[in-house]
């Protein structure tokens, strides 16, 4: 039963977003849309990001120092771990499923109170695609905008840790710095961009799925806003996996 429910449901999204990715009837709303959800998706998600950013930055830093205190491991390791975790982990897949509870639920409430109030069905009486109309800019936005959440995630990740070495004693600026430069794979950053494109595209189509076919009233959409933010962060772990494994052979 629960099997062909879920079956049931992945094809009723797959549908979804088949109509979705229709060609805009009206490019100039689809171009204005698209950088109004730049700005209330992406631009607005930037100081989360920096905020909690340098704080898991700078705790990375102390757990790594604590933990790494063999005199045969150099002092630089713990720049060059926080490195690796921060690109690997962090700045992708760990933002990515913070976000999900902050544009998922913005998004899937949004067009919730939307249908529960009948909009989308006057959308849908004028003949306009509303799931297009509606859900293409916010996806569109969304996955434009992620790789700068990322880059600003790495970047003050590193200041966090940074913060750490310079007004605490755990471990010299000089090689903290040397750390984060040393042994440097470029692959590592193109990984972390992809995923992250990939983990944008779940959040807002999922999010969106489920606010679209909202059934009731203010509980429901609250609890489709619940539905999807589950869902999002249970899609991204499973990918998380799947991409690991292809990208890092």
């Amino acid at each position: 039963m629960f099997l062909t429910k879920s079956l049931a449901q992945f094809g009723r999204y797959c549908i979804f977003l088949r109509r979705v990715f229709s060609l805009p009837d009206r490019w100039a709303a689809f171009g204005r849309n698209t950088v109004s959800e730049v700005v209330k998706l992406g631009v607005d998600s930037v100081p989360l990001a920096m905020i909690i950013s340098v704080f898991i930055g700078a705790v990375i830093t102390i757990q790594m120092q604590l933990n790494v205190t063999s005199p045969l491991i150099p002092a630089y390791s713990v720049g060059l771990a926080t490195r690796e975790i921060v690109l690997l982990e962090f700045s992708n897949s760990i933002l990515c499923l913070i976000l999900a509870g902050k544009v998922g639920s913005n998004i899937a409430s949004e067009i919730g109170t939307m249908r529960v109030t009948e909009q989308i069905d006057a959308l849908e009486i004028m003949g306009i695609n509303s799931a297009n109309y509606l859900v293409l800019p916010k996806i569109v936005a969304f996955v434009l905008f992620m790789p700068v959440l990322v880059s600003f995630s790495i970047g003050t990740s590193f200041v966090g840790g940074w913060f750490v070495a310079a007004f605490t004693d755990l471990i010299p600026v000089s090689r903290y710095v040397y750390g984060l430069q040393a042994m440097f794979t470029e692959w590592y950053v193109w990984y972390g961009l992809i995923k992250s494109l990939v983990f944008a595209f779940i959040i807002a189509s999922t999010a969106s799925f489920f606010g679209y076919y909202v059934k009731g009233g203010a509980l429901q959409v609250g609890k489709a806003s619940t539905d999807g933010v589950v869902m999002s962060s249970i899609f991204i772990l499973l990918t998380d996996v799947i991409l690991t494994k292809l990208l890092l052979q």
